[in-house]
């Protein structure tokens, strides 16, 4: 199946109308919004808010992680990614230890529990995902990972210049 995508140029001297349906941030957001509606399930079971399955996801790529480091691998502010982990901490699935190399920052790694909810939500995760992608054929699914990549990019890029 092949999808076919008219942008619209405007005319010299028209300005190109703005329909809310049609504008991709917009739909992206909203795309964005459905599926992780449809997650939080896996995370409510498992007694999670999305901001802690956030935290937990992220840590689990690592044996440990600095506590700051955190923030710049999620799409949270500092205070919301401090929260979740005290909580995760608090409930026995996060541990933290004082760095080796520098003592002035916080490590954070999975404890066993952790690890063990991790891999059941991220199970339930991958189905999802894998459910959802079935929508697409294996080369729109890859044309589709590789332009979230050029997006991706595009907006650090845009990002690091300043531009807003």
């Amino acid at each position: 199946m092949v999808v076919a995508c008219v942008v619209r140029k405007p005319r010299p001297g028209k300005a190109r109308p703005f329909i809310l349906d049609e504008f991709a941030p917009y739909r992206i957001v909203v795309l964005g919004h459905a599926i992780g509606g449809r997650l939080a399930q896996a995370y409510r079971d498992e007694n999670l808010t999305i901001p802690e399955w956030r935290v937990l996801a992220v840590i689990s790529q690592a044996k440990e992680i600095a506590a700051r480091d955190v923030v710049g691998l999620t799409p949270m502010d500092k205070m919301t990614v401090s929260r979740a982990s005290a909580s995760l901490e608090a409930k026995g699935m996060v541990l933290r230890a004082v760095g080796l190399n520098d003592r002035r920052l916080s490590m954070l790694s999975l404890s066993k529990e952790g690890r063990a909810i991790f891999d059941r939500v991220a199970a339930l995760a991958l189905a999802f995902e894998d459910e959802l992608m079935s929508a697409l054929e294996p080369e729109e699914a890859a044309a589709f990972r590789a332009m979230l990549q050029k997006l991706e990019l595009r907006v650090q890029s845009d990002k690091e210049k300043g531009v807003s």
